[in-house]
This record gives structure tokens, C-alpha cells and sequence, in this order.
């Protein structure tokens, strides 16, 4: 996690709320970017920002401070026993507005309400949505191969629109390195939920492959080797139940098996559970083990009809303009 530097004083602005046509002047399509990775993801911390979208955190600072000014963008500071915890951002009012403009509806079609966006900060599930988030951004950021690319990456909230009267991913992502491609959903475990209910979850994605006709690896990520060892313990004796296995291909790896120098999940450090011997391969090499993988689509499915718009996903970085840093 990028460091977030001591609190500087608030820069003034002449307004905190500017009128809609004022905003339009002053936001760039990576400001644009920012807002729907909040409405999409909920809530990012200045360094995971900074990863995404800035050549340093003084930047970024900087213009999360224009834009919470603006009120585009809400804060809050987790309290932490020791130390500062770094700015977390929410969608503010005026994001909101914005995004609603864009997209032609009314802000409430969105489901926005700035005290439910807020009120992450107070949830049991701040850290799971940003050790998620984490996830992703280093898959997206991390040095690797040159044509290695995170193409799609989907919210938990995107994924239950979709798949949540069967089941629930933590995230959906699309990774590709050269010709290979690979979709995949991602269940992220921090060790708080009993290993037979986290194994549990297959049976969902079973029944998902089973409708949809769509074979998607489902990859587990532990904290730690120990973790690993009693989950894919559980997760064999489920997967081996289930009706037909290889529509539900599945992996697993461990967050203290990354190399510290270049930490990225894409690393060999997956595991598939059918495979017997210890081996492990990176993410784009795990295509290989599963010959009936569906190849990943062209197009994007769509939500269902639901009590709220529902915006296309952002892409996992902002687009590139000249003059960001």
C-alpha cells in the first residue's frame, strides 16, 4: 500500500458544491474515470489512486483534494490505534450528479444516497472491499510482461446484478498476455469465515455453469500457505460432489507466496485443485490445465431489469491524456 503523506490544510475552493455547468469545465476524462471507479467499487484510498491513475501520490493528493472541493468526491479516515490511516473516497453528491448526467437518468436511478456512500466507513466489510480492490490494482499495475493487460474488472455489487440469485463472487476479471486470455471470478478471504462455508460456495457456481452454459475458473485467495492447505482440503471434497466438476475449474494461491520485489497475483503462484503434485502456474498459464474453459466473449453481459440504472463497468485504468500525471 502507497503511503498517504501528512494531512496538508484544506485547499479553498469558491464553492463546494459547483453548479453542474461549472463542474463540466474543470473535470478531465480521468476525473470521470475516478468517479465511476467509486461508484462501481464503492470506496479507494489515496494509494490505491495513486497506483491506477497518478505518477505520484503529491499528485494525486492534490487533485482528490480539487475534486472533494468540488464536491465530486467524499473522505474519511478509518481511526486506527497506531498511526494515521490513509484518505479513503466515496462518490460525492456532485460525482453523482455528474454520472447521472451522463448516463441520462435522475441520481436516485443510480441508487445513490451520500449517507449510504458514507457509511462504508463504519461497515464489518471495509476491509474485505478494500483488500479486493488491493487485489485488483495490483493486477492491474504490477510490472510483468509487456503484453500482459487487465481488461474487465467488476465490482462484487456488478457480480451479485448478475449472478446473485446463484452466486456471489467477490469480483469478476478478464487478464490476457499475448493471444491467451483468461476470465475467471475471484473469491478474496481474509480467514474469518469457516473453511466448509467458504468451500460451500461451489455449489452456487455448479448450478451458475450448469444455466449459463459458461465455464469460468473460480480462483481462491488465502492469506496465507497455512490457510491454503485447509481450504483446498474443503474445497476437494466439495468440488469432487458436485454433479459434473470440470464446469467448475478451480485454483488457489496464497498471499505469502508472492515474491515482496514484484508482488502481483499473475506471479506463479496458482494452484489448480485438480491437479496433483505442487507445481504452481501463473494466471495466464492456467488456461493450459483447463481445455474446457469458454473462451472469454466479446461482448458484456447485461444486469437483468432492477430498482437501479445500472452503469457500463469502468475500465480498470483511465484513459490517457496528455498533461496527467
Amino acid at each position: 500500500m502507497i503511503p498517504d503523506p501528512i494531512r496538508q490544510p484544506a485547499l479553498r475552493y469558491p464553492s463546494r458544491a459547483l453548479a453542474h455547468a461549472q463542474l463540466a469545465e474543470r473535470l478531465t476524462e480521468r476525473d470521470r474515470w475516478m468517479l465511476r471507479m467509486c461508484h462501481e467499487h464503492r470506496v479507494l484510498t489515496t494509494g490505491q489512486f495513486t497506483a491506477l491513475a497518478f505518477s505520484s501520490v503529491n499528485f494525486a493528493r492534490r487533485r482528490l483534494a480539487q475534486l472533494h472541493g468540488y464536491g465530486a468526491l467524499e473522505k474519511f479516515r478509518p481511526l486506527r490505534t497506531t498511526g494515521s490511516a490513509p484518505a479513503h473516497w466515496v462518490l460525492g453528491p456532485a460525482g453523482a450528479a455528474v454520472l447521472a448526467a451522463e448516463a441520462g437518468v435522475e441520481v436516485h436511478d443510480l441508487g445513490y444516497r451520500p449517507d449510504r456512500a458514507l457509511a462504508i466507513a463504519h461497515s464489518l466489510r471495509l476491509a474485505h472491499t478494500l483488500g479486493i480492490v488491493d487485489w485488483f490494482t495490483t493486477l492491474a499495475t504490477a510490472p510483468g510482461a509487456d503484453d500482459a493487460a487487465l481488461l474487465a474488472w467488476w465490482s462484487e455489487h456488478r457480480c451479485r446484478a448478475l449472478w446473485g440469485d446463484l452466486t456471489r463472487p467477490d469480483g469478476y476479471g478478464r487478464y490476457t498476455r499475448g493471444e491467451t486470455a483468461v476470465d475467471f471470478f475471484l473469491e478474496f478471504d481474509l480467514g474469518t469465515m469457516a473453511l466448509s462455508t467458504v468451500a460451500a460456495k461451489l455449489h452456487g457456481y455448479a448450478e451458475l455453469a450448469r444455466t449459463s452454459a459458461v465455464i469460468t475458473p473460480v480462483l481462491f485467495w488465502l492469506p496465507t500457505r497455512a490457510r491454503e492447505i485447509g481450504a483446498r482440503k474443503a474445497l476437494h471434497d466439495i468440488w469432487t460432489g458436485l454433479a459434473d466438476p470440470d464446469t467448475v475449474p478451480v485454483a488457489t494461491a496464497a498471499a505469502d507466496l508472492l515474491d515482496p520485489a514484484n508482488a502481483s497475483p499473475a506471479q506463479r503462484v496458482w494452484l489448480p485443485l485438480d491437479f496433483i503434485g505442487s507445481e504452481r502456474v501463473s494466471l495466464d498459464g492456467l488456461t493450459a490445465r483447463w481445455p474446457r474453459v469458454t473462451p472469454a466473449p466479446a461482448t458484456v453481459p447485461i444486469p437483468p431489469p432492477g430498482r437501479h440504472a445500472v452503469l457500463a463497468p469502468p475500465p480498470p485504468l483511465p484513459p490517457a491524456q496528455p498533461g496527467d500525471r
